[in-house]
């Protein structure tokens, strides 16, 4: 038995009940969660922006303590301290031969779902990202688990399950920032905030970032920021001052639910070769935007998406935690607020209200 978070039906709230939990299978790891992440992510099923077979029990966002593993499980063992993945790379197919690991979510045969191993009301229960972390306990694949040091909180930990690496990696990998280089981030949530810590990380001379929240724009500046702007206009005018009209070299949009017009100004806000990074999730059901492709043209820009973050989290999971270790990563300070599963519907509100970069559900 365990409690867990279930959404229903879309447009529901979180439901947390008990559920009955299988025996960990072949290949699969029982996780005593101790943290989950309230990424936005999760919300988007509650929308419907991101389609999905309901029921599922929430979260994809944890660290916790493996409780038992089942048959021929051999890279953890019971009590290690893990971070939960949802996107391990296969190592096998196209994408992890030739370095995009990140994209495995195509093609993940080492990792295929076992089959749902939560039941609530007479059905079985789905999981998000197959990990379901809004539970007091879950079962995940083996792949899906890295051993992280005791000396590390977990709550911390979970971060690295998704904010962290999708943040950092967006402007360290994906956006390619170079030393020198100028960088604007759009949306300083949990996601976002990481962006600015990668442009820090790869040595980004002017940081700017955006947000209409007063609080995440002070915030930002712990995170790495050198400017911060209320809005895409004002951060236009600020850019096109300090750059003298070179203006940035990236722009990471972040924001909680994108559009097609936020794409569009984000874009206006990188010069001739600028890398534009879609972070944020559009909901599936937009199609349309309006760019100005004769720009994009004679100006060279690239946009490009953002699966993870382009990293390979078995080689930056323990990079990042080095990186903390040594007082060069932010994790602890990423948490505003923390909050019991029961409060996990409260703890959506406040991200919705603008008052935390990072809720944390902690379990126990």
């Amino acid at each position: 038995m365990s409690k867990s978070a279930i959404l229903w039906n879309v447009g529901d709230k979180w439901n947390v009940e008990d559920v009955d939990l299988v025996e960990p299978r072949a290949g699969e790891v029982r996780v005593k969660v101790a943290a989950s992440g309230l990424c936005h992510s999760d919300d988007h099923y509650v929308t419907g922006d991101q389609p999905a077979q309901l029921p599922l029990v929430g979260g994809h966002e944890g660290a916790g303590v493996v409780e038992a593993v089942g048959p021929g499980v051999t890279r953890v063992k019971p009590g290690d301290h893990v971070v939960m993945v949802f996107n391990p790379p296969c190592g096998d197919c196209h994408f992890c031969l030739t370095g995009r690991g990140n994209l495995c979510f195509y093609n993940p045969p080492k990792t295929a779902p076992l089959g749902p191993a939560f039941r609530a009301r007479g059905q079985e229960v789905g999981a998000i990202a197959e990990l379901g972390t809004f539970s007091e306990y879950t079962n995940v694949a083996e792949a899906r688990v890295i051993k992280i040091d005791e000396d590390i909180p977990l709550a911390s930990a979970a971060l690295l399950g998704c904010a962290v690496i999708t943040g950092w990696g967006a402007a360290v990998y994906l956006g390619g920032v170079k030393p020198g280089e100028n960088v604007v981030v759009i949306g300083c949530g949990g996601v976002g905030v990481n962006s600015l810590q990668g442009a820090r990380s790869a040595g980004a001379d002017i940081i700017v970032a955006v947000d209409p929240v007063e609080f995440k724009r002070e915030q930002a500046l712990l995170f790495g920021a050198t400017h911060t702007a209320a809005s895409v206009e004002e951060a236009a005018e600020l850019l096109a001052t300090e750059t003298r009209g070179r203006m940035a070299d990236v722009a990471i949009l972040s924001v909680g639910v994108g559009d097609g017009d936020t794409l569009q100004d984000t874009t206006r806000l990188v010069g001739p070769g600028g890398r534009t990074i879609i972070t944020s999730v559009t909901p599936a059901a937009s199609t349309t935007t309006n760019l100005g492709l004769f720009e994009f043209t004679m100006s060279e820009k690239i946009l490009r998406g953002n699966v993870y973050g382009g990293v390979n989290v078995y080689r930056d999971v323990p990079l990042l935690l080095g990186l903390y270790k040594r007082g060069k990563l932010n994790l602890d300070e990423l948490i505003t607020t923390t909050y019991t599963l029961d409060d996990i519907n409260q703890g959506y509100a406040d991200m919705h209200a603008g008052k935390n970069l990072r809720g944390m559900v902690l379990h126990g």
